[in-house]
């Protein structure tokens, strides 16, 4: 393919999701006279472009992501190797260490995926951190709720995108969210499925921060403000990144940010930290290991400049990378949610707004939308805007958002026994 070897890739993702950085990664591949391999679920559409080879495979099984990319390394030196869809970053971390190229190492990668573990290591470190406890019984996770003092939130060991997760304000509330949360856990076919975790709810705004790892050495990038809809749970429903926010050049979180990744022993990558900013100072409520998703990276592009596919093709390549801001601006997302169960009939989004950058249905026809607890992810559409500062982009973002315009019928509640649904086309499922 290439004599100086390649960049395997494990998962493309949903091209509204991903393609920008896959478009600056191509570009710097190219440039460095790499070859793209990329391992995927699905057959290739719009990734044709962008890899010289796409073998398809069930990534989502680990012994089958394993062979098929032993199978690569046996015919191609891999020299690099990049993954940021959530249930595929351990396995690919451990095969990152295996091949012996750049990665979040295998304590690292451990520490992200498993919340149980990074509540340990972080508590160990003398960080900050919530009551918590982990088991699958009812009775013996009511009494771990009653020790740690409510309100207590309840969550899968291993999932993301806030599935499952689900607030307890007091004791009766508390069997309700144990049994949501147990259910999405069972999901996860993984090495850390079937688990729930009870910890303290750390009350106070939550914010995201994408940042690069080198040989250890974490630099923050961007940051981003988070919007959740209704409680009990945790659904991210919009987020903003403002170059100039104040909390960047805030020391204490800061120092708990690189603390926090040195616990973990995270080696190189790019990751996305989740913080609460309680009264007492910045509680990390995980790090992910991965770059963050919901078109976060894109918002950081366009208010900083920091490219992220940039940073982690120089970090997978054992580069020390420039996150240096170039732009100042401010960019944020909002994703339009049904008011109540339905199926889709058509999605509608506007086109020439002043302050858009772009916007997108995320479901065709058809498409089964389910709020949680019986579903999860239900997005049918998602609006991008960009002003000069944080009021104008939250007004803009509103109103763009309220010109979206949705054709769906209602549906009943789904049956009591139900496993819950998440709509195909979010499930990288761009065939």
């Amino acid at each position: 393919m290439t004599g100086n070897g390649v960049l395997l890739v494990i998962g493309s993702g949903l091209r509204y999701y991903r393609e920008y950085l896959v478009t600056s990664i191509h570009r710097r591949a190219r440039a460095a006279g790499l070859g793209l391999v990329l391992l995927n679920n699905l057959k290739p559409t719009w990734q044709r472009p962008y890899f010289d080879e796409i073998v398809l495979a069930d990534v989502f099984d680990p012994a089958v992501m394993i062979a098929e990319a032993r199978e690569v390394a046996a015919r191609e030196r891999i020299v690099g190797l990049m993954c940021w869809d959530e249930p595929l970053v351990l396995t690919a971390g451990e095969l990152a260490a295996e091949f012996g190229v750049p990665g979040l190492g295998l304590a690292g990668v451990h520490g992200c995926r498993d919340k149980h573990r990074t509540r340990d290591l972080l508590t160990a470190a003398g960080l900050r951190q919530p009551g918590y406890a982990m088991t699958p019984d009812p009775a013996e996770a009511r009494q771990a709720a009653a020790a740690i003092g409510f309100p207590v939130v309840v969550k899968p060991r291993a999932l993301g995108a806030s599935i499952g997760v689900v607030l307890a304000r007091d004791e009766s509330e508390f069997d309700a969210a144990f049994a949501v949360a147990l259910a999405a856990s069972e999901v996860d076919q993984g090495v850390y499925g079937a688990k729930v975790i009870v910890e303290g709810y750390a009350d106070g705004p939550e914010i995201s921060v994408d940042g690069a790892v080198h040989k250890g050495e974490y630099s923050p990038m961007f940051l981003a403000r988070k919007e959740s809809g209704e409680p009990p749970y945790f659904e991210e429903v919009g987020h903003v990144v403002d170059a100039a926010d104040p909390l960047l050049a805030d020391e204490e979180l800061a120092c708990t940010l690189a603390r926090a990744h040195r616990a973990l022993g995270i080696e190189d990558g790019i990751t996305h930290s989740e913080v609460r900013l309680t009264a007492n100072g910045p509680v990390v409520i995980e790090i992910n290991g991965r770059v963050g998703g919901d078109l976060i990276p894109l918002l950081g592009r366009i208010a900083t400049g920091i490219d992220s596919g940039e940073v982690l093709f120089d970090v997978v390549t054992g580069n020390r990378p420039d996150v240096t801001p170039v732009k100042r601006s401010v960019a944020g997302i909002r994703f339009g949610l049904p008011s109540a169960d339905c199926v889709v009939r058509s999605v509608t989004v506007p086109e020439a707004v002043e302050g858009l950058v772009t916007a997108s249905p995320m479901v065709g026809p058809g498409t089964t939308l389910r709020l949680p607890p019986g579903g999860y992810l239900a997005r049918h559409s998602f609006v991008v805007c960009e002003a000069d500062d944080v009021p104008t982009c939250r007004r803009r973002l509103a109103e763009t958002s309220a010109m979206v315009e949705v054709d769906a019928d209602p549906i009943g509640p789904p049956a009591p026994d139900a496993a819950f649904e998440m709509p195909a086309g979010l499930l990288d499922t761009d065939a």
